[in-house]
């Protein structure tokens, strides 16, 4: 059967169209915005948009303390005061996470101490946790990205026997399910963002959830300056608040695409190069803003991980390269690493992550992507014979974004 020519070698794309656009129009999502306009309480420091969305986190976390910021950055910031992260502390992370949780624990004059991940999932390695505490061990921040767990019934376990606090990055994965729990209440303080690429979007934003009056009590005393320091207005409360009581229902529709995409892609011999990040495993229920793929370069006859997304976005895709390892951008003064981190440094080479968009599109669009990924492998040696002809490109690592 013959295949259509890949878009970069002179073919149509498989979505001449291009990825769908975020967010999209939602009569619910527009009828917050215009309720607020229409009340006037979008131009007020004080009005009920707010309360109510802290009311919706806090009942949906069952905790006790939301508070609200103008991003989740800040809210990661804040949630490390709110644990008494001070100047000289260290900071336990792993190695692949999103930089500005590294960032956010220098700009308290602590210094992050990088852990590796694990290699199926690429999530922080609890193993390697206890080996990388010291007596200046003062937290411990656990991202869940691209639809993989952090195993926190251990970490937390782990966490509160050595005194340390815990904070649930849920950023990319709201009201996800985790070993039974919902994502951001096994630690001491949890965040979440409303940036504009989110589940939930309001072009920024984010918000702190804890159960701890002492966490909230410290986040308050930093933010409270006459008025709030990182805010997060009414009218993005008003547009978050729909988009919230909605999220649940929308992780079904993307559960559902994962689940046909999982079933296409292990089909056909391109199943060696390009493998989904697996589910968490029993008691766990992924969401996927980015799902995790691991692209295995010499399957690919040594295409890298950035030309075949480069080529996929020709196909109107949007599966992009995961995030940098934190050891691969920042200068080793600033950070103490345990030992090798041999796997974060693959991870830094050979993530992908497909953009949630398409998942909520129907089952027969998001085949497309299965489409799109059989194309390039049966064009894979002409693939790389045109990247190596195209002088801007020819020299694209692998480890680039």
């Amino acid at each position: 059967m013959s295949v259509e020519r890949a878009a970069i070698l002179g073919g149509t794309p498989v979505v001449p169209a291009g990825p769908p656009t975020w967010p999209p129009p939602n009569p619910a999502w527009t009828e917050g915005l215009t309720a607020a306009l229409a009340d006037g309480s979008w131009g007020r420091y004080h009005g009920p948009w707010c309360e109510r969305l802290r009311a919706a986190l806090r009942q949906s976390h069952e905790l006790e303390h939301a508070i609200l910021t103008c991003s989740g950055t800040v809210a990661v910031e804040l949630a490390l005061r709110g644990l008494g992260v001070t100047a000289g502390d260290e900071v336990i992370l792993a190695a692949y996470d999103f930089k500005g949780n590294f960032q956010d624990v220098l700009a308290l004059g602590a210094t992050p101490v990088l852990v590796d991940v694990r290699p199926d999932n690429w999530a922080l390695d609890v193993e390697q946790v206890d080996q990388a505490i010291t007596d200046k061990t003062r937290a411990i921040v656990a991202s869940h990205l691209h639809g993989a767990h952090v195993d926190m019934a251990r970490l937390a376990e782990l966490a509160c026997g050595r005194g340390l606090g815990l904070l649930e990055d849920a950023c990319q994965a709201p009201l996800a399910t985790v070993q039974g729990k919902v994502a951001g209440t096994w630690g001491d303080v949890a965040t979440l963002s409303f940036g504009g690429s989110k589940l939930v979007t309001a072009g920024r934003g984010g918000a702190v959830v804890t159960r701890r009056a002492d966490v909230a009590q410290r986040i308050r005393l930093h933010t409270q300056r006459g008025n709030e320091a990182y805010p997060l207005s009414e009218l993005q409360a008003a547009a978050l608040l729909p988009q919230w009581e909605q999220l649940s229902a929308c992780h079904v529709r993307r559960l559902e695409t994962v689940q046909s995409l999982r079933r296409e892609l292990a089909e056909g011999p391109s199943a060696r190069g390009l493998l989904p990040f697996p589910h968490p495993g029993p008691g766990c229920e992924p969401v996927y803003y980015k799902w995790g793929f691991q692209f295995e370069p010499a399957a690919w006859g040594g295409l890298t991980r950035d030309q075949f997304a480069f080529a996929m976005r020709a196909e109107g895709l949007a599966l992009d390269p995961g995030l940098r390892a934190l050891h691969k951008i920042h200068a080793s003064r600033r950070f103490r690493a345990v030992g090798g981190l041999d796997v974060a440094t693959r991870a830094d080479r050979d993530v992908l992550t497909l953009h949630h968009p398409v998942l909520l599109r129907p089952s027969d669009e998001g085949r497309c992507v299965a489409t799109a990924v059989r194309k390039l492998w049966a064009q894979s040696a002409e693939l790389v014979d045109w990247f190596q002809r195209q002088p801007a490109l020819a020299d694209m690592p692998g480890d680039s974004v």
